[in-house]
């Protein structure tokens, strides 16, 4: 494995199972990403492109291979070390926001933060965490926004809120599972060249699963999926 890869993926295989059928999503994939680098994944629906993104990111598990971060195993740890890291290693944004509709925009940056130090905790670091949030809202161009609530916002402020939400304690890794699915053009691209910026100048780490070919394509490498293997890794376009 390369000295500067961040996250890697090794004989990665997951199942479901729909009554007696079992369903094979993922095949045995291998992936890299390098420390700071932007990696696009595209392929059909049903391909594995959001399985294989849940299971980099602890969001599940896979039955077959394991996951490496720097060089490290994190897949076999026990559940207590794998929460931790799924709050402080990873940052992630989702298609449909998850906002909550009775919180403000700045609330919501802020909830990663109760996760992380527990209740008691939180409230003692509750003015930090407030002023922190507000700070990465005004970062992602919502600094007039920090009062309203999801229903006040457009579905572009309402993704750059969770993006401000994903950033919040300062992650490493950020994974995106279709960002701008619910977007228009417009709204898609803004969102995109907020995370091309924050990937050049965090030196974050990010893999993005889209299937928006004219937004993979502003990534640094594309992968595809098809039929749960890697068919191919292809360079994208300057």
């Amino acid at each position: 494995m390369s000295t500067t890869t961040h996250i890697a993926a090794t004989g990665i295989r997951k199942s479901y199972r729909k009554g007696r059928i079992e369903v094979p999503v993922l095949r045995g994939v291998d992936a890299e990403v390098e420390h700071g680098e932007l990696v696009a994944v595209v392929g059909a629906s049903g391909s594995g492109k959001s399985t294989l993104l849940h299971i980099l990111g602890l969001l599940d598990a896979p039955d077959a291979g394991r996951i490496e971060v720097d060089g490290r195993r994190i897949d076999d740890r026990p559940e207590k070390h794998r929460d931790a890291m799924r709050n402080r290693l990873f940052g992630f944004i989702f298609q449909f926001y998850h906002l909550l509709p009775e919180l403000t925009a700045q609330e919501n940056v802020m909830m990663p933060g109760l996760i992380r130090h527990g209740l008691w905790s939180y409230w003692k670091e509750r003015a930090r965490i407030r002023r922190e949030a507000g700070e990465l809202l005004e970062r992602v161009g919502l600094g007039h926004r920090l009062t309203h609530r999801p229903s006040e916002l457009s579905g572009g402020e309402m993704q750059r809120a969770a993006i401000a939400r994903a950033l919040l304690g300062k992650p490493a890794i950020l994974l995106a599972d279709e960002p701008t699915g619910n977007l228009d053009a417009a709204s898609g691209q803004g969102v995109l060249e907020l995370l091309r910026t924050l990937n050049r100048e965090e030196g974050l780490t990010m893999m993005l699963v889209t299937h928006d070919q004219q937004i993979a394509q502003q990534a640094d490498r594309v992968v595809r999926l098809a039929e749960g293997r890697i068919e191919e890794w292809v360079p994208a376009l300057a």
